[in-house]
């Protein structure tokens, strides 16, 4: 895989300070979308998003949130404990957890994707087995199972922010075949909804 920089996931959670960064993109001549937030001066990078604009605060045009069928306002605190126990036992920041929760089900234990995908986290019924997931829709077993799938990915791609979002909505495989982001429209919508929470999240907290 080519080389590619990132904010970094590996090996603990991310300082604040660090984790905020606007996001550039370029698209090589095999067609391939590279998005990072640390643009080399060797390629013509254009800014993809910046995370300080006023506008990642507000909805953007187009951008409809998951419909969830558990509307109350408890929801959103309601799985702190077992967001904060992911967290620490698979070293990913826990404002990255949400944000995925968020984009994936607006923390809706119960949503069922038209793909089959299950969950607070959404897991495909293949990945949950892989993740030892028995019960998708408990919500301390999918935060667990899905936090333990952006490990891997995590992992898998060397700690590129980027990449990781795009395993996760695309699968591993879509993103080692095109050895990048994968050209669909709806995964680069999902990385930037999914980058957009996360900040939000990070600011909530303090970060």
């Amino acid at each position: 895989m080519r080389k590619r920089t990132a904010v970094l996931l590996a090996l603990a959670l991310l300082a604040a300070g660090a984790a905020r960064a606007d996001i550039y993109v370029y698209v090589d001549d095999q067609g391939v979308m590279h998005i990072t937030n640390r643009p080399d001066g060797n390629r013509p990078w254009r800014r993809y998003m910046e995370t300080a604009d006023p506008e990642i605060r507000r909805p953007r045009e187009g951008v409809v949130p998951v419909p969830a069928r558990d509307a109350s306002p408890d929801r959103y605190s309601r799985y702190d404990a077992y967001i904060l126990e992911a967290s620490l036992l698979y070293q990913i920041p826990e404002a990255f957890i949400r944000a995925v929760i968020k984009v994936e089900s607006d923390y809706d234990p119960n949503v069922v994707s038209w793909a089959g995908a299950q969950g607070l986290m959404q897991l495909m019924p293949e990945t949950a087995a892989r993740m030892e997931v028995t019960d998708p829709f408990d919500p301390r077993q999918n935060i667990l199972g899905g936090t333990r799938y952006l490990r891997y990915l995590a992992n898998l791609f060397q700690g590129d922010l980027v990449l990781t979002i795009a395993g996760y909505h695309a699968g591993e495989g879509a993103v080692l075949r095109y050895q990048g982001v994968p050209p669909y429209s709806t995964t680069h919508g999902y990385i930037r909804r999914v980058i957009e929470h996360y900040y939000r999240f990070l600011q909530a907290s303090g970060g």
